[in-house]
């Protein structure tokens, strides 16, 4: 069992847990994963590494409640166990030898920027950030960023915190302001990732996007996260989660994240009405 140490909220919907798992924390590198389960009858849910601390020997991830599996998840508390907490996975984001980098993250994809910005700020690495969320209330990590970072951009789509905007806007400028990165480093959302990947191909940047499709075993066994990448299948669990991301078929990943939308909408429904009942 792998007990609870501690778990604070970020935002609406978001949370940070701190796990003492001291065998992945020895290993666990930027870029990489664990799949967890919260209860024995859970789903399994792969969340990646945010933090690890190889002294006390604790991992920590950030989590947003979208569904069954994380609202189970977030019912645990500092104390409680997990009952499965399986990693590292996937290979680990390489930083070595870049001199200045762009790290774009997008909503709760932030916390899987964060743990890559640092590491290349610690190597020495000029390092710029931009931060996307949709509104105030979703910004996350943003002192933690401004640690790591020699600049930090934070863009909401409302403009009600930050400058206006999307992160490609902040990126486009960025680029027309003479800045050349010797490569861009994007985590979020498919959509935001595609249109990322788009721009840096205009301008001729190395462009690395982390792909977090549907993962059950974390081995490629299943075939759920597979993607096609320079024409080629690949498993983001086993050869990723990072790609290239100019020879990423985005359409082909988001097309096929879109086949359990009607159904995972019937369960947050199914769910909702169980613990409106329960409250009653």
């Amino acid at each position: 069992m792998y007990t609870i140490i501690a778990k604070t909220p970020l935002s609406h919907n978001v949370s940070r847990m701190e796990i003492l798992a001291p065998p992945v924390a020895r290993k666990a590198l930027p870029g990489q994963f664990v799949i967890l389960r919260a209860m024995e009858h859970s789903e399994r849910i792969p969340l990646t590494v945010h933090d690890v601390n190889t002294q006390s020997g604790t991992v920590s991830m950030v989590y947003q409640v979208v569904g069954a599996g994380t609202r189970e998840l977030d019912s645990l508390k500092a104390g409680d166990s997990l009952h499965d907490f399986v990693g590292p996975l996937g290979m680990p984001t390489r930083t070595e030898g870049l001199q200045k980098v762009c790290v774009i993250g997008g909503g709760v994809g932030c916390a899987s920027a964060y743990p890559v910005a640092r590491s290349l700020h610690e190597q020495g690495c000029q390092v710029h950030t931009i931060a996307g969320f949709r509104s105030r209330e979703f910004v996350i990590l943003e002192e933690e960023f401004s640690r790591v970072s020699d600049l930090l951009k934070v863009m909401t789509d409302d403009g009600s915190y930050g400058e206006h905007g999307m992160v490609t806007d902040a990126l486009r400028a960025l680029i027309e302001a003479g800045h050349r990165y010797d490569q861009v480093i994007a985590i979020g959302p498919l959509v935001m990732m595609k249109f990322v990947s788009l721009l840096t191909k205009e301008h001729g940047i190395k462009t690395v996007v982390s792909m977090n499709p549907i993962m059950v075993d974390g081995t490629g066994m299943c075939g759920g996260c597979r993607l096609t990448v320079g024409g080629q299948i690949k498993f983001a669990c086993v050869d990723g989660p990072d790609f290239d991301g100019h020879q990423v078929d985005f359409d082909e990943v988001i097309s096929r994240s879109r086949m359990y939308e009607e159904f995972e909408k019937r369960e947050r429904e199914e769910n909702c009405r169980l613990f409106r009942q329960e409250v009653q």
